[in-house]
């Protein structure tokens, strides 16, 4: 297969260079490199030393010491059709996670932190009434975030990464800026959408990349990624194909971006309310797309470049603050770096203070 020339602008900056070097690769290459990842593997929730929560506690101090760099992983239940699970999209992100961290111990670099995922998640005003989806509220979503940024933040992991699979992007983002404005605590916090960052790597065949269809739910795209990372939980003898145009009036094409936002188009299709049917009337399937054309390789790229992402991204944070410092509180708070020297000591040592004895400063 001839080498898939990049439809989108790449800039020249290390995180570019990442994906132009991806791109660059042969598909021989990219397997090899995702068997460097160990994908696909048997999840590691329940693995003993996987998570901070399923970690003795000795070894998180003694690995947060290495690293305070936390990932925490954001999924749903949400049907995805007969084919798969409803806890698709929180596999993804833990499996992404997970043999990210995996590579990093193989390197002898110092690991990420995982800690166990949200299952449960929003949904856009058209999943409501589905059957095998659980919606939760808006303010239950943003406020469990922050609550766990505040917990996470008192046990020394202040570099958070909330990286997501799922149509609630928008409302982790708030979280994260709610919870800074709230309590004004320096660290480094990202809400990252996986798939949008790596949309350069969902390309249909017109434009070199293997996919039919753009990526949009439970479809060909999707389904693939199930197949790379937990083929274990896809049947593709039960996969159904659906068309969410067929019997509806839409605007005209072009305006809304699909999942991935590899259009570019003046608005993402979360942005929307009020045209789209119920999925409940036009796709009780729960698949928007041909899930039968799914196949294992097809996305692989994808995956193995966010994968390479999230270690960079790893690198950077930890060569700009490494473990135990955080930004400059008086640069990027409204707090002091006298008032928070006890706050950002080692938990548990001599002379720290627990953050909940910290006076909120700032709007609220």
């Amino acid at each position: 297969m001839a080498k898939q020339e990049c439809r989108l602008p790449i800039e020249d900056t290390d995180v570019g260079r990442l994906k132009q070097r991806i791109f660059n690769m042969s598909d021989a290459e990219i397997d090899d490199l995702a068997k460097e990842y160990g994908i696909p593997s048997p999840g590691e929730m329940e693995k003993p030393g996987s998570y901070i929560q399923n970690t003795l506690r000795k070894d998180v101090i003694e690995n947060r010491r290495k690293s305070d760099v936390v990932i925490i992983t954001v999924g749903c239940t949400e049907n995805h059709g007969l084919h798969t699970v409803s806890g698709f999209d929180t596999y993804l992100v833990t499996r992404i996670s997970e043999a990210v961290r995996r590579r990093q111990i193989k390197l002898g670099k110092p690991p990420v932190n995982l800690a166990l995922p949200l299952n449960y998640g929003l949904h856009p005003p058209w999943h409501q009434g589905m059957f095998g989806t659980v919606m939760v509220s808006d303010e239950a979503f943003e406020q469990s975030i922050m609550h766990i940024m505040y917990g996470l933040w008192n046990d020394g992991f202040r570099k958070q990464i909330w990286i997501n699979n799922h149509a609630q992007q928008n409302e982790i983002e708030k979280a994260v800026k709610r919870f800074m404005n709230t309590y004004q605590l320096p660290g480094f916090y990202l809400a990252l959408e996986w798939h949008r960052a790596v949309r350069e790597f969902f390309e249909i065949k017109d434009y070199g990349g293997k996919l039919e269809d753009r990526f949009i739910h439970a479809d060909e795209a999707e389904t693939s990624c199930g197949l790379e990372l937990f083929p274990e939980m896809v049947h593709m003898e039960y996969a159904e194909d659906t068309d969410l145009m067929e019997g509806y009036n839409y605007l005209p094409d072009g305006h809304f971006d699909k999942s991935v936002e590899d259009l570019l188009r003046p608005n993402t299709y979360r942005a929307r309310a009020g045209d789209i049917p119920l999925e409940l009337i036009a796709t009780p399937e729960a698949v928007v797309g041909k899930a039968s054309l799914a196949k294992a390789g097809k996305t692989i790229r994808a995956v193995v470049a966010v994968c390479e992402y999230l270690d960079l991204l790893c690198d950077h944070i930890l060569t700009t603050w490494p473990a135990g410092t955080v930004p400059d509180p008086e640069a990027t708070t409204f707090r002091t770096r006298e008032e928070m020297e006890p706050y950002l000591k080692e938990p548990g040592s001599k002379g720290w203070k627990s953050v909940f004895y910290l006076p909120k400063v700032g709007p609220h």
